[in-house]
């Protein structure tokens, strides 16, 4: 079975995912005109516009439901694999699939928006949405919608629980079991409540488990500030094989730092146009542009805190794929959140290994509250609408998931992972560079908008969007006198 898994692996993680990936950033940067650069203060002011409704959440709420996803284990456990790995270089190559990934984001999340639909009295929407309604392929928007429930409620959820109970349990000797159990129960308590719950759950731990995480590594970067341009250019050297100590992992770094990159901020992979069509807004690109900001709160703020802290101490070893180490700094430590705990430990002894195992479980916690929502809402769509008792059992599945993966082998945890990953990236790259058309003409819309001195709203007619049904309500030509473009708000 072991064996099975890994030959699956390698086929979904070849090269040309990799390169799909990185291709797909590349031509959405080109067509959007580098949005991540241009309209970067555009998304910073967006952030905490809007307010919710009785069948949307507000911009924020659905970033924190994005973030909530995105910054998770691969924050901590996931930077310290890619550098195990592939050496110093995969932290930029994870930063180039986080700047390419910002515009393959933007247009999942805009997409998202613009074929939303109401279900069970909530916006609901998501690829499997947008490929039904967009493309018109039916049989691949169900495909999409099998996989990721597979995904994000049985292969995913076990990477986080293990990390969980892997940093709680080297921090406070509490056995992987228990630890599982009491995650099980918390998780039980908010998942049963809805998507309004895990909404406002999210609003308020998002902010507070990123910052205080952030706070922690700006004081060790800050008491090795003189070290910076040392760690940088480390950094160049090694992702560009002029560092001759790591360049037999060269390849790795490029391909580690990807996947890694991938994993962490999900940008391309489909999971945030699920929060982003949740979002009660004016016009769709206000959340695309919110979204896409989100992936630089995941892998430029919160990885390269993490990163930076790892290589400013030494404490990580660096795999040769020949046998043994290129680097062995701490012989004996698994790699994973370890790393990160000896990096801190080395600072706050006596803080260390408890901030990081806290810090893993906030992190980790959430991303399986967004991981229930992408799930469910998935089933929404596959069930329409009559889905009570499909909802317990999923319910069921994702808390078994999450136990299972609390006692289960690390290594395993994350082969299971990366393939949900990778599936659900192939998938919906191919969707969104078939279906790109309508966000840009959203995107133009937008800014033709905003360079007239209005308040963008979104009219589909105007600009021959078809199926955006949400949207469909009689406005005049140029928008005027519109005051909220949503049907729940009319």
């Amino acid at each position: 079975m072991e064996n099975l898994i890994n030959w699956i692996n390698d086929i979904v993680w070849s090269n040309a995912l990799i390169f799909l990936c990185l291709g797909a950033g590349i031509y959405f940067s080109i067509i959007t005109r580098f949005l991540q650069i241009t309209s970067l203060r555009e998304m910073v002011r967006l952030l905490f516009n809007g307010q919710s409704s009785a069948k949307g959440v507000s911009s924020f709420q659905a970033f924190s439901i994005a973030i909530a996803g995105r910054v998770g284990t691969g924050n901590i456990a996931g930077v310290a694999t890619a550098i195990a790995m592939g050496g110093p270089g995969a932290v930029f190559w994870m930063w180039v699939i986080a700047f390419l990934g910002s515009a393959s984001a933007f247009i999942e999340a805009t997409l998202g928006q613009i074929y939303k639909q109401v279900k069970d009295g909530e916006y609901r929407g998501g690829p499997a949405y947008y490929i039904e309604k967009g493309l018109g392929i039916k049989w691949y928007a169900v495909l999409f919608a099998v996989a990721t429930i597979i995904s994000m409620a049985l292969f995913l959820p076990g990477v986080q629980s293990n990390s969980i109970a892997a940093g709680i349990d080297a921090a406070f000797s509490i056995p992987a079991g228990y630890t599982g159990v009491l995650i099980c129960l918390a998780l039980a308590l908010i998942i049963f409540g809805g998507v309004k719950r895990i909404g406002k759950v999210a609003e308020i731990a998002v902010p507070f488990m990123a910052g205080a995480y952030i706070l922690m590594t700006l004081v060790i970067i800050g008491l090795n500030i003189t070290e910076v341009p040392e760690v940088l250019s480390l950094i160049l050297r090694s992702a560009f094989d002029l560092e001759p100590a790591f360049a037999g992992v060269f390849g790795m770094a490029i391909s580690w730092g990807v996947k890694r990159g991938i994993y962490s901020n999900e940008a391309g992979q489909g999971t945030a146009p699920h929060a982003a069509a949740a979002a009660e807004v004016s016009h769709p690109v206000k959340q695309g542009l919110v979204q896409a900001f989100s992936v630089y709160v995941d892998t430029i703020l919160v990885c390269t805190a993490t990163a930076f802290m790892i290589l400013f101490t030494g404490q990580y070893n660096v795999v040769n794929p020949e046998g043994g180490f290129i680097v062995e700094n701490i012989p004996g430590v698994d790699f994973g959140p370890a790393y990160t705990q000896g990096a801190v430990n080395t600072y706050f002894p006596s803080l260390g290994g408890g901030f990081v195992a806290v810090s893993l479980l906030f992190f980790a916690f959430t991303t399986i509250m967004a991981y229930y929502y992408i799930a469910e809402t998935n089933l929404a769509y596959l069930s329409k609408g009559k889905n009570k008792w499909l909802i317990w059992l999923l319910r069921g599945a994702i808390l078994a998931a999450v136990f299972y993966g609390s006692v289960k082998s690390a290594e395993s945890a994350w082969v299971l992972g990366d393939i949900g990953v990778g599936i659900m990236a192939w998938l919906n790259i191919i969707a969104i560079l078939l279906l790109h058309k309508p966000a840009i003409l959203a995107l133009k819309d937008y800014q033709a908008q905003l360079k007239a001195g209005k308040d963008p709203v979104f009219n589909p007619r105007k600009l021959k969007i078809k199926n955006a049904d949400e949207w469909e309500i009689p406005v005049n030509e140029d928008n005027e006198k519109l005051k909220y473009t949503p049907k729940t708000l009319v």
